[in-house]
């Protein structure tokens, strides 16, 4: 099996599956199965910073772990002026040049505003960051966002927390196969099979949360994602066989008994 690393930003990476840090039942679940989960890169609600309330903030402990870098989120923002504010209000607190670029305006249905992620990233990315954009699985737009500067693109499986996996399988081959940087998969996932199968299509990691946090066990299914993108990592570097119209014999079909 190969080995290797890839980078975002100016930063290498060799654990594909990177992880949220909302919805555990409480803070210490949370920090044993980011820890079971070999991640590198975890995403953490500009909220959770908290230097005044030390029982309220994930920042600091987060921090502590070896080899995690932070990338704060502008969870909350409504447009691209909130979601820059937010940014650099985030790197001020813990100076990370990471940011995962996340406006959602309608709480109904949670989806990503092209528009506005667009117009943040422009800016974001003049200002130094490291723009990770959640969207939608747009390849005209992921091709938009590579052009600004992203360091990378984060398509949606499916609706974020639904637990649908990979609803829009199709879309993200066409980013995968015209993106110039990684593309990873955020939101829809629940079981470690889709981020297999996203890595498998040629995804470079997953971002995953919500499958974690609400498992009945978070630390194990955290060790399973681990394992998940591992092995879908492997097949996609092997090559997966063709897929045919029709049956093809694993065996001779020539008589090898004599009469």
């Amino acid at each position: 099996m190969k080995t290797d690393n890839w980078t975002l930003g100016n930063r290498s990476f060799s654990s594909r599956l990177l992880v949220g840090t909302g919805k555990f039942s409480d803070n210490a679940t949370m920090l044993r199965a980011v820890e079971a989960s070999g991640a590198e890169l975890a995403t953490v609600a500009l909220r959770r910073f908290n230097r005044e309330r030390p029982d309220e903030d994930l920042a600091g402990p987060l921090s502590r772990l070896p080899g995690l870098v932070l990338m704060p989120n502008t969870s909350g923002a409504r447009d691209a002026d909130d979601a820059v504010r937010l940014a650099m209000l985030a790197r001020e607190l813990c100076g990370s040049p990471f940011i995962k670029l996340e406006i959602h305006p309608n709480p109904h249905h949670l989806m990503p505003d092209p528009i506005e992620t667009y117009e943040a990233a422009r800016v974001l990315v003049k200002e130094g960051f490291h723009v990770m954009p959640y969207m939608g699985a747009d390849p005209a737009l992921a091709k938009r966002l590579e052009d600004v500067g992203c360091v990378s693109v984060m398509p949606l499986g499916a609706a974020i927390g639904s637990g649908q996996g990979l609803r829009t399988r199709e879309l993200l081959k066409l980013i995968v196969r015209d993106s110039g940087v990684p593309v990873i998969v955020d939101a829809g996932i629940r079981a470690p099979s889709e981020a297999a199968a996203a890595l498998e299509m040629g995804c470079a990691a997953v971002l995953v949360n919500s499958a974690i946090a609400a498992a009945d066990d978070p630390v194990v299914m955290a060790e399973s994602f681990a394992k998940a993108v591992v092995a879908g990592r492997a097949a996609w570097q092997a090559g997966l066989m063709p897929v045919s119209d029709s049956a093809s014999p694993t065996s001779p079909l020539t008589a090898f008994l004599p009469a």
